[in-house]
């Protein structure tokens, strides 16, 4: 159990080195070197435009008083992505890139959806709370006898 993780990571390393030394063989290195770095700043442009998108969508249905679940799940998905197409190599941005497919998104959701529990808060509680709320003033009377004096409060 403790060699999984360090053979995870070498044979995440084989692969990325694999692919790029095909790539390279195709496309040459300084070719392979751009590809590289302009699918890193096209992947961030994507994460960025669908992370706005869904930040609005999600504030949406906030406003509109509804669960924001499916597009927190998805802000999650967006992350992951965007994660992995900041990492240099083909595999990851293959990878990331799946992570922004529609598919992909909602299998997620569907996956991580049930595990997830959300509340809205509104201004005077919970959503969910069904108590009655009263407005109104209070004016303080003195009571007579059963009212201490300021001189009462000092002997104590």
């Amino acid at each position: 159990m403790r060699w999984i993780p360090l053979l995870t990571i070498f044979l995440y390393v084989y692969i990325e080195i694999s692919i790029f030394i095909q790539v390279a063989h195709v496309l040459g290195v300084l070719l392979t070197l751009i590809l590289a770095i302009f699918t890193s700043i096209l992947g961030m442009s994507l994460v960025r435009n669908q992370g706005l998108r869904n930040f609005i969508q999600m504030q949406r249905k906030i406003e509109a008083g509804e669960s924001p679940a499916n597009e927190m799940v998805k802000s999650i998905s967006i992350v992951i992505a965007g994660v992995l197409l900041l990492l240099p190599g083909f595999f990851t941005d293959f990878i990331g890139l799946l992570f922004l497919l529609p598919p992909v998104q909602k299998l997620l959701t569907l996956r991580l959806l049930p595990h997830l529990r959300f509340t809205i808060r509104t201004p005077g509680g919970f959503s969910n709370d069904r108590g009655n709320t009263f407005d109104g003033e209070f004016q303080r009377k003195d009571d007579g006898p059963n009212r201490l004096n300021d001189s009462d409060r000092d002997d104590r």
